[in-house]
């Protein structure tokens, strides 16, 4: 399965500023080799911003990285490269469908990993990176072998629509055909089907597009043999991009399906 590991850090300063939280900076990472990161938010400086690429081109690779932040009024502590320099650290790139977010001195690690050893190595080893004062909670899930029959089907590939509309291409039903073979061995087990979309036009639209394509893949595979009521579908619009909605590319593997085995 296509999966996207995200880290949201935001800058804030310390003391009593810490109410007065700043944009914060998204790094959306997926996990696979051809996937790219997609950077964006809202910086203090070109400073930061250099650090900050610089710091996932190292980690993740430069060919991986790019680059939508900006640069704002925003205060930062003035440790905040550093701090970001901890937290970017090989071991994210074990999570998957992953968030990281950083609240003042609260880290908050959310995502699946493949074993209960993972779970604590990388939440174990961002708490030791800190500094005093900070705290750490540890939400990683380890991943259920049925999420993996799924992820292996669809074998990091995305499952496509025309650009605005709830229509599958042709690459998106013969993907589908495959999926559905996995998922019939996973009996009554309840799946989330979750749509996406680029950001072409009003999110509100958006959001009702990527509903309407989460039922259209409900239709296609419980005509193949999967039992409708185990299917759980939801749109969440634009808000989750895999790729870069900047180029078509991007914004095809964008408009996509996500299969998630419910615990």
């Amino acid at each position: 399965m296509n999966t996207i590991a995200l880290l949201n850090a935001t800058c804030l300063a310390a003391g009593a500023a810490l109410a007065q939280s700043p944009t914060p900076v998204l790094l959306s990472a997926p996990p696979a080799p051809p996937a790219p990161i997609v950077v964006s938010g809202l910086v203090a400086d070109e400073a930061s911003k250099a650090a900050l690429l610089a710091r996932l081109r190292q980690v993740f690779g430069p060919e991986r990285v790019i680059d939508q932040l900006s640069v704002g009024a925003v205060s930062a502590p003035l440790n905040w490269n550093d701090v970001l320099s901890r937290l970017i650290v090989p071991n994210l790139k074990l999570i998957h469908h992953g968030q990281l977010s950083v609240q003042g001195s609260a880290v908050s690690l959310r995502g699946e990993v493949a074993n209960e050893a993972q779970r604590q190595q990388i939440a174990t080893g961002l708490g030791a990176s800190l500094d005093a004062g900070y705290t750490v909670n540890n939400g990683l899930r380890v991943t259920a072998s049925e999420q993996l029959l799924l992820d292996a089907a669809l074998a990091n590939r995305t499952i496509e629509f025309d650009s605005g509309k709830a229509t599958l291409t042709e690459s998106g039903r013969a993907i589908l055909d495959q999926v559905s073979v996995a998922w019939l061995k996973l009996k009554d087990k309840k799946v989330a089907l979750i749509g996406h979309t680029d950001n072409a036009g009003a999110r509100a639209s958006n959001l009702s597009l990527s509903q309407a394509r989460a039922e259209v893949v409900k239709t296609y595979v419980s005509a193949k043999g999967i039992w409708p009521e185990s299917i759980v579908v939801s749109g969440e619009g634009p808000d989750r991009p895999l790729a870069d909605n900047r180029t078509a590319d991007g914004r095809a593997r964008n408009r996509r399906i996500e299969f998630k085995v419910e615990q």
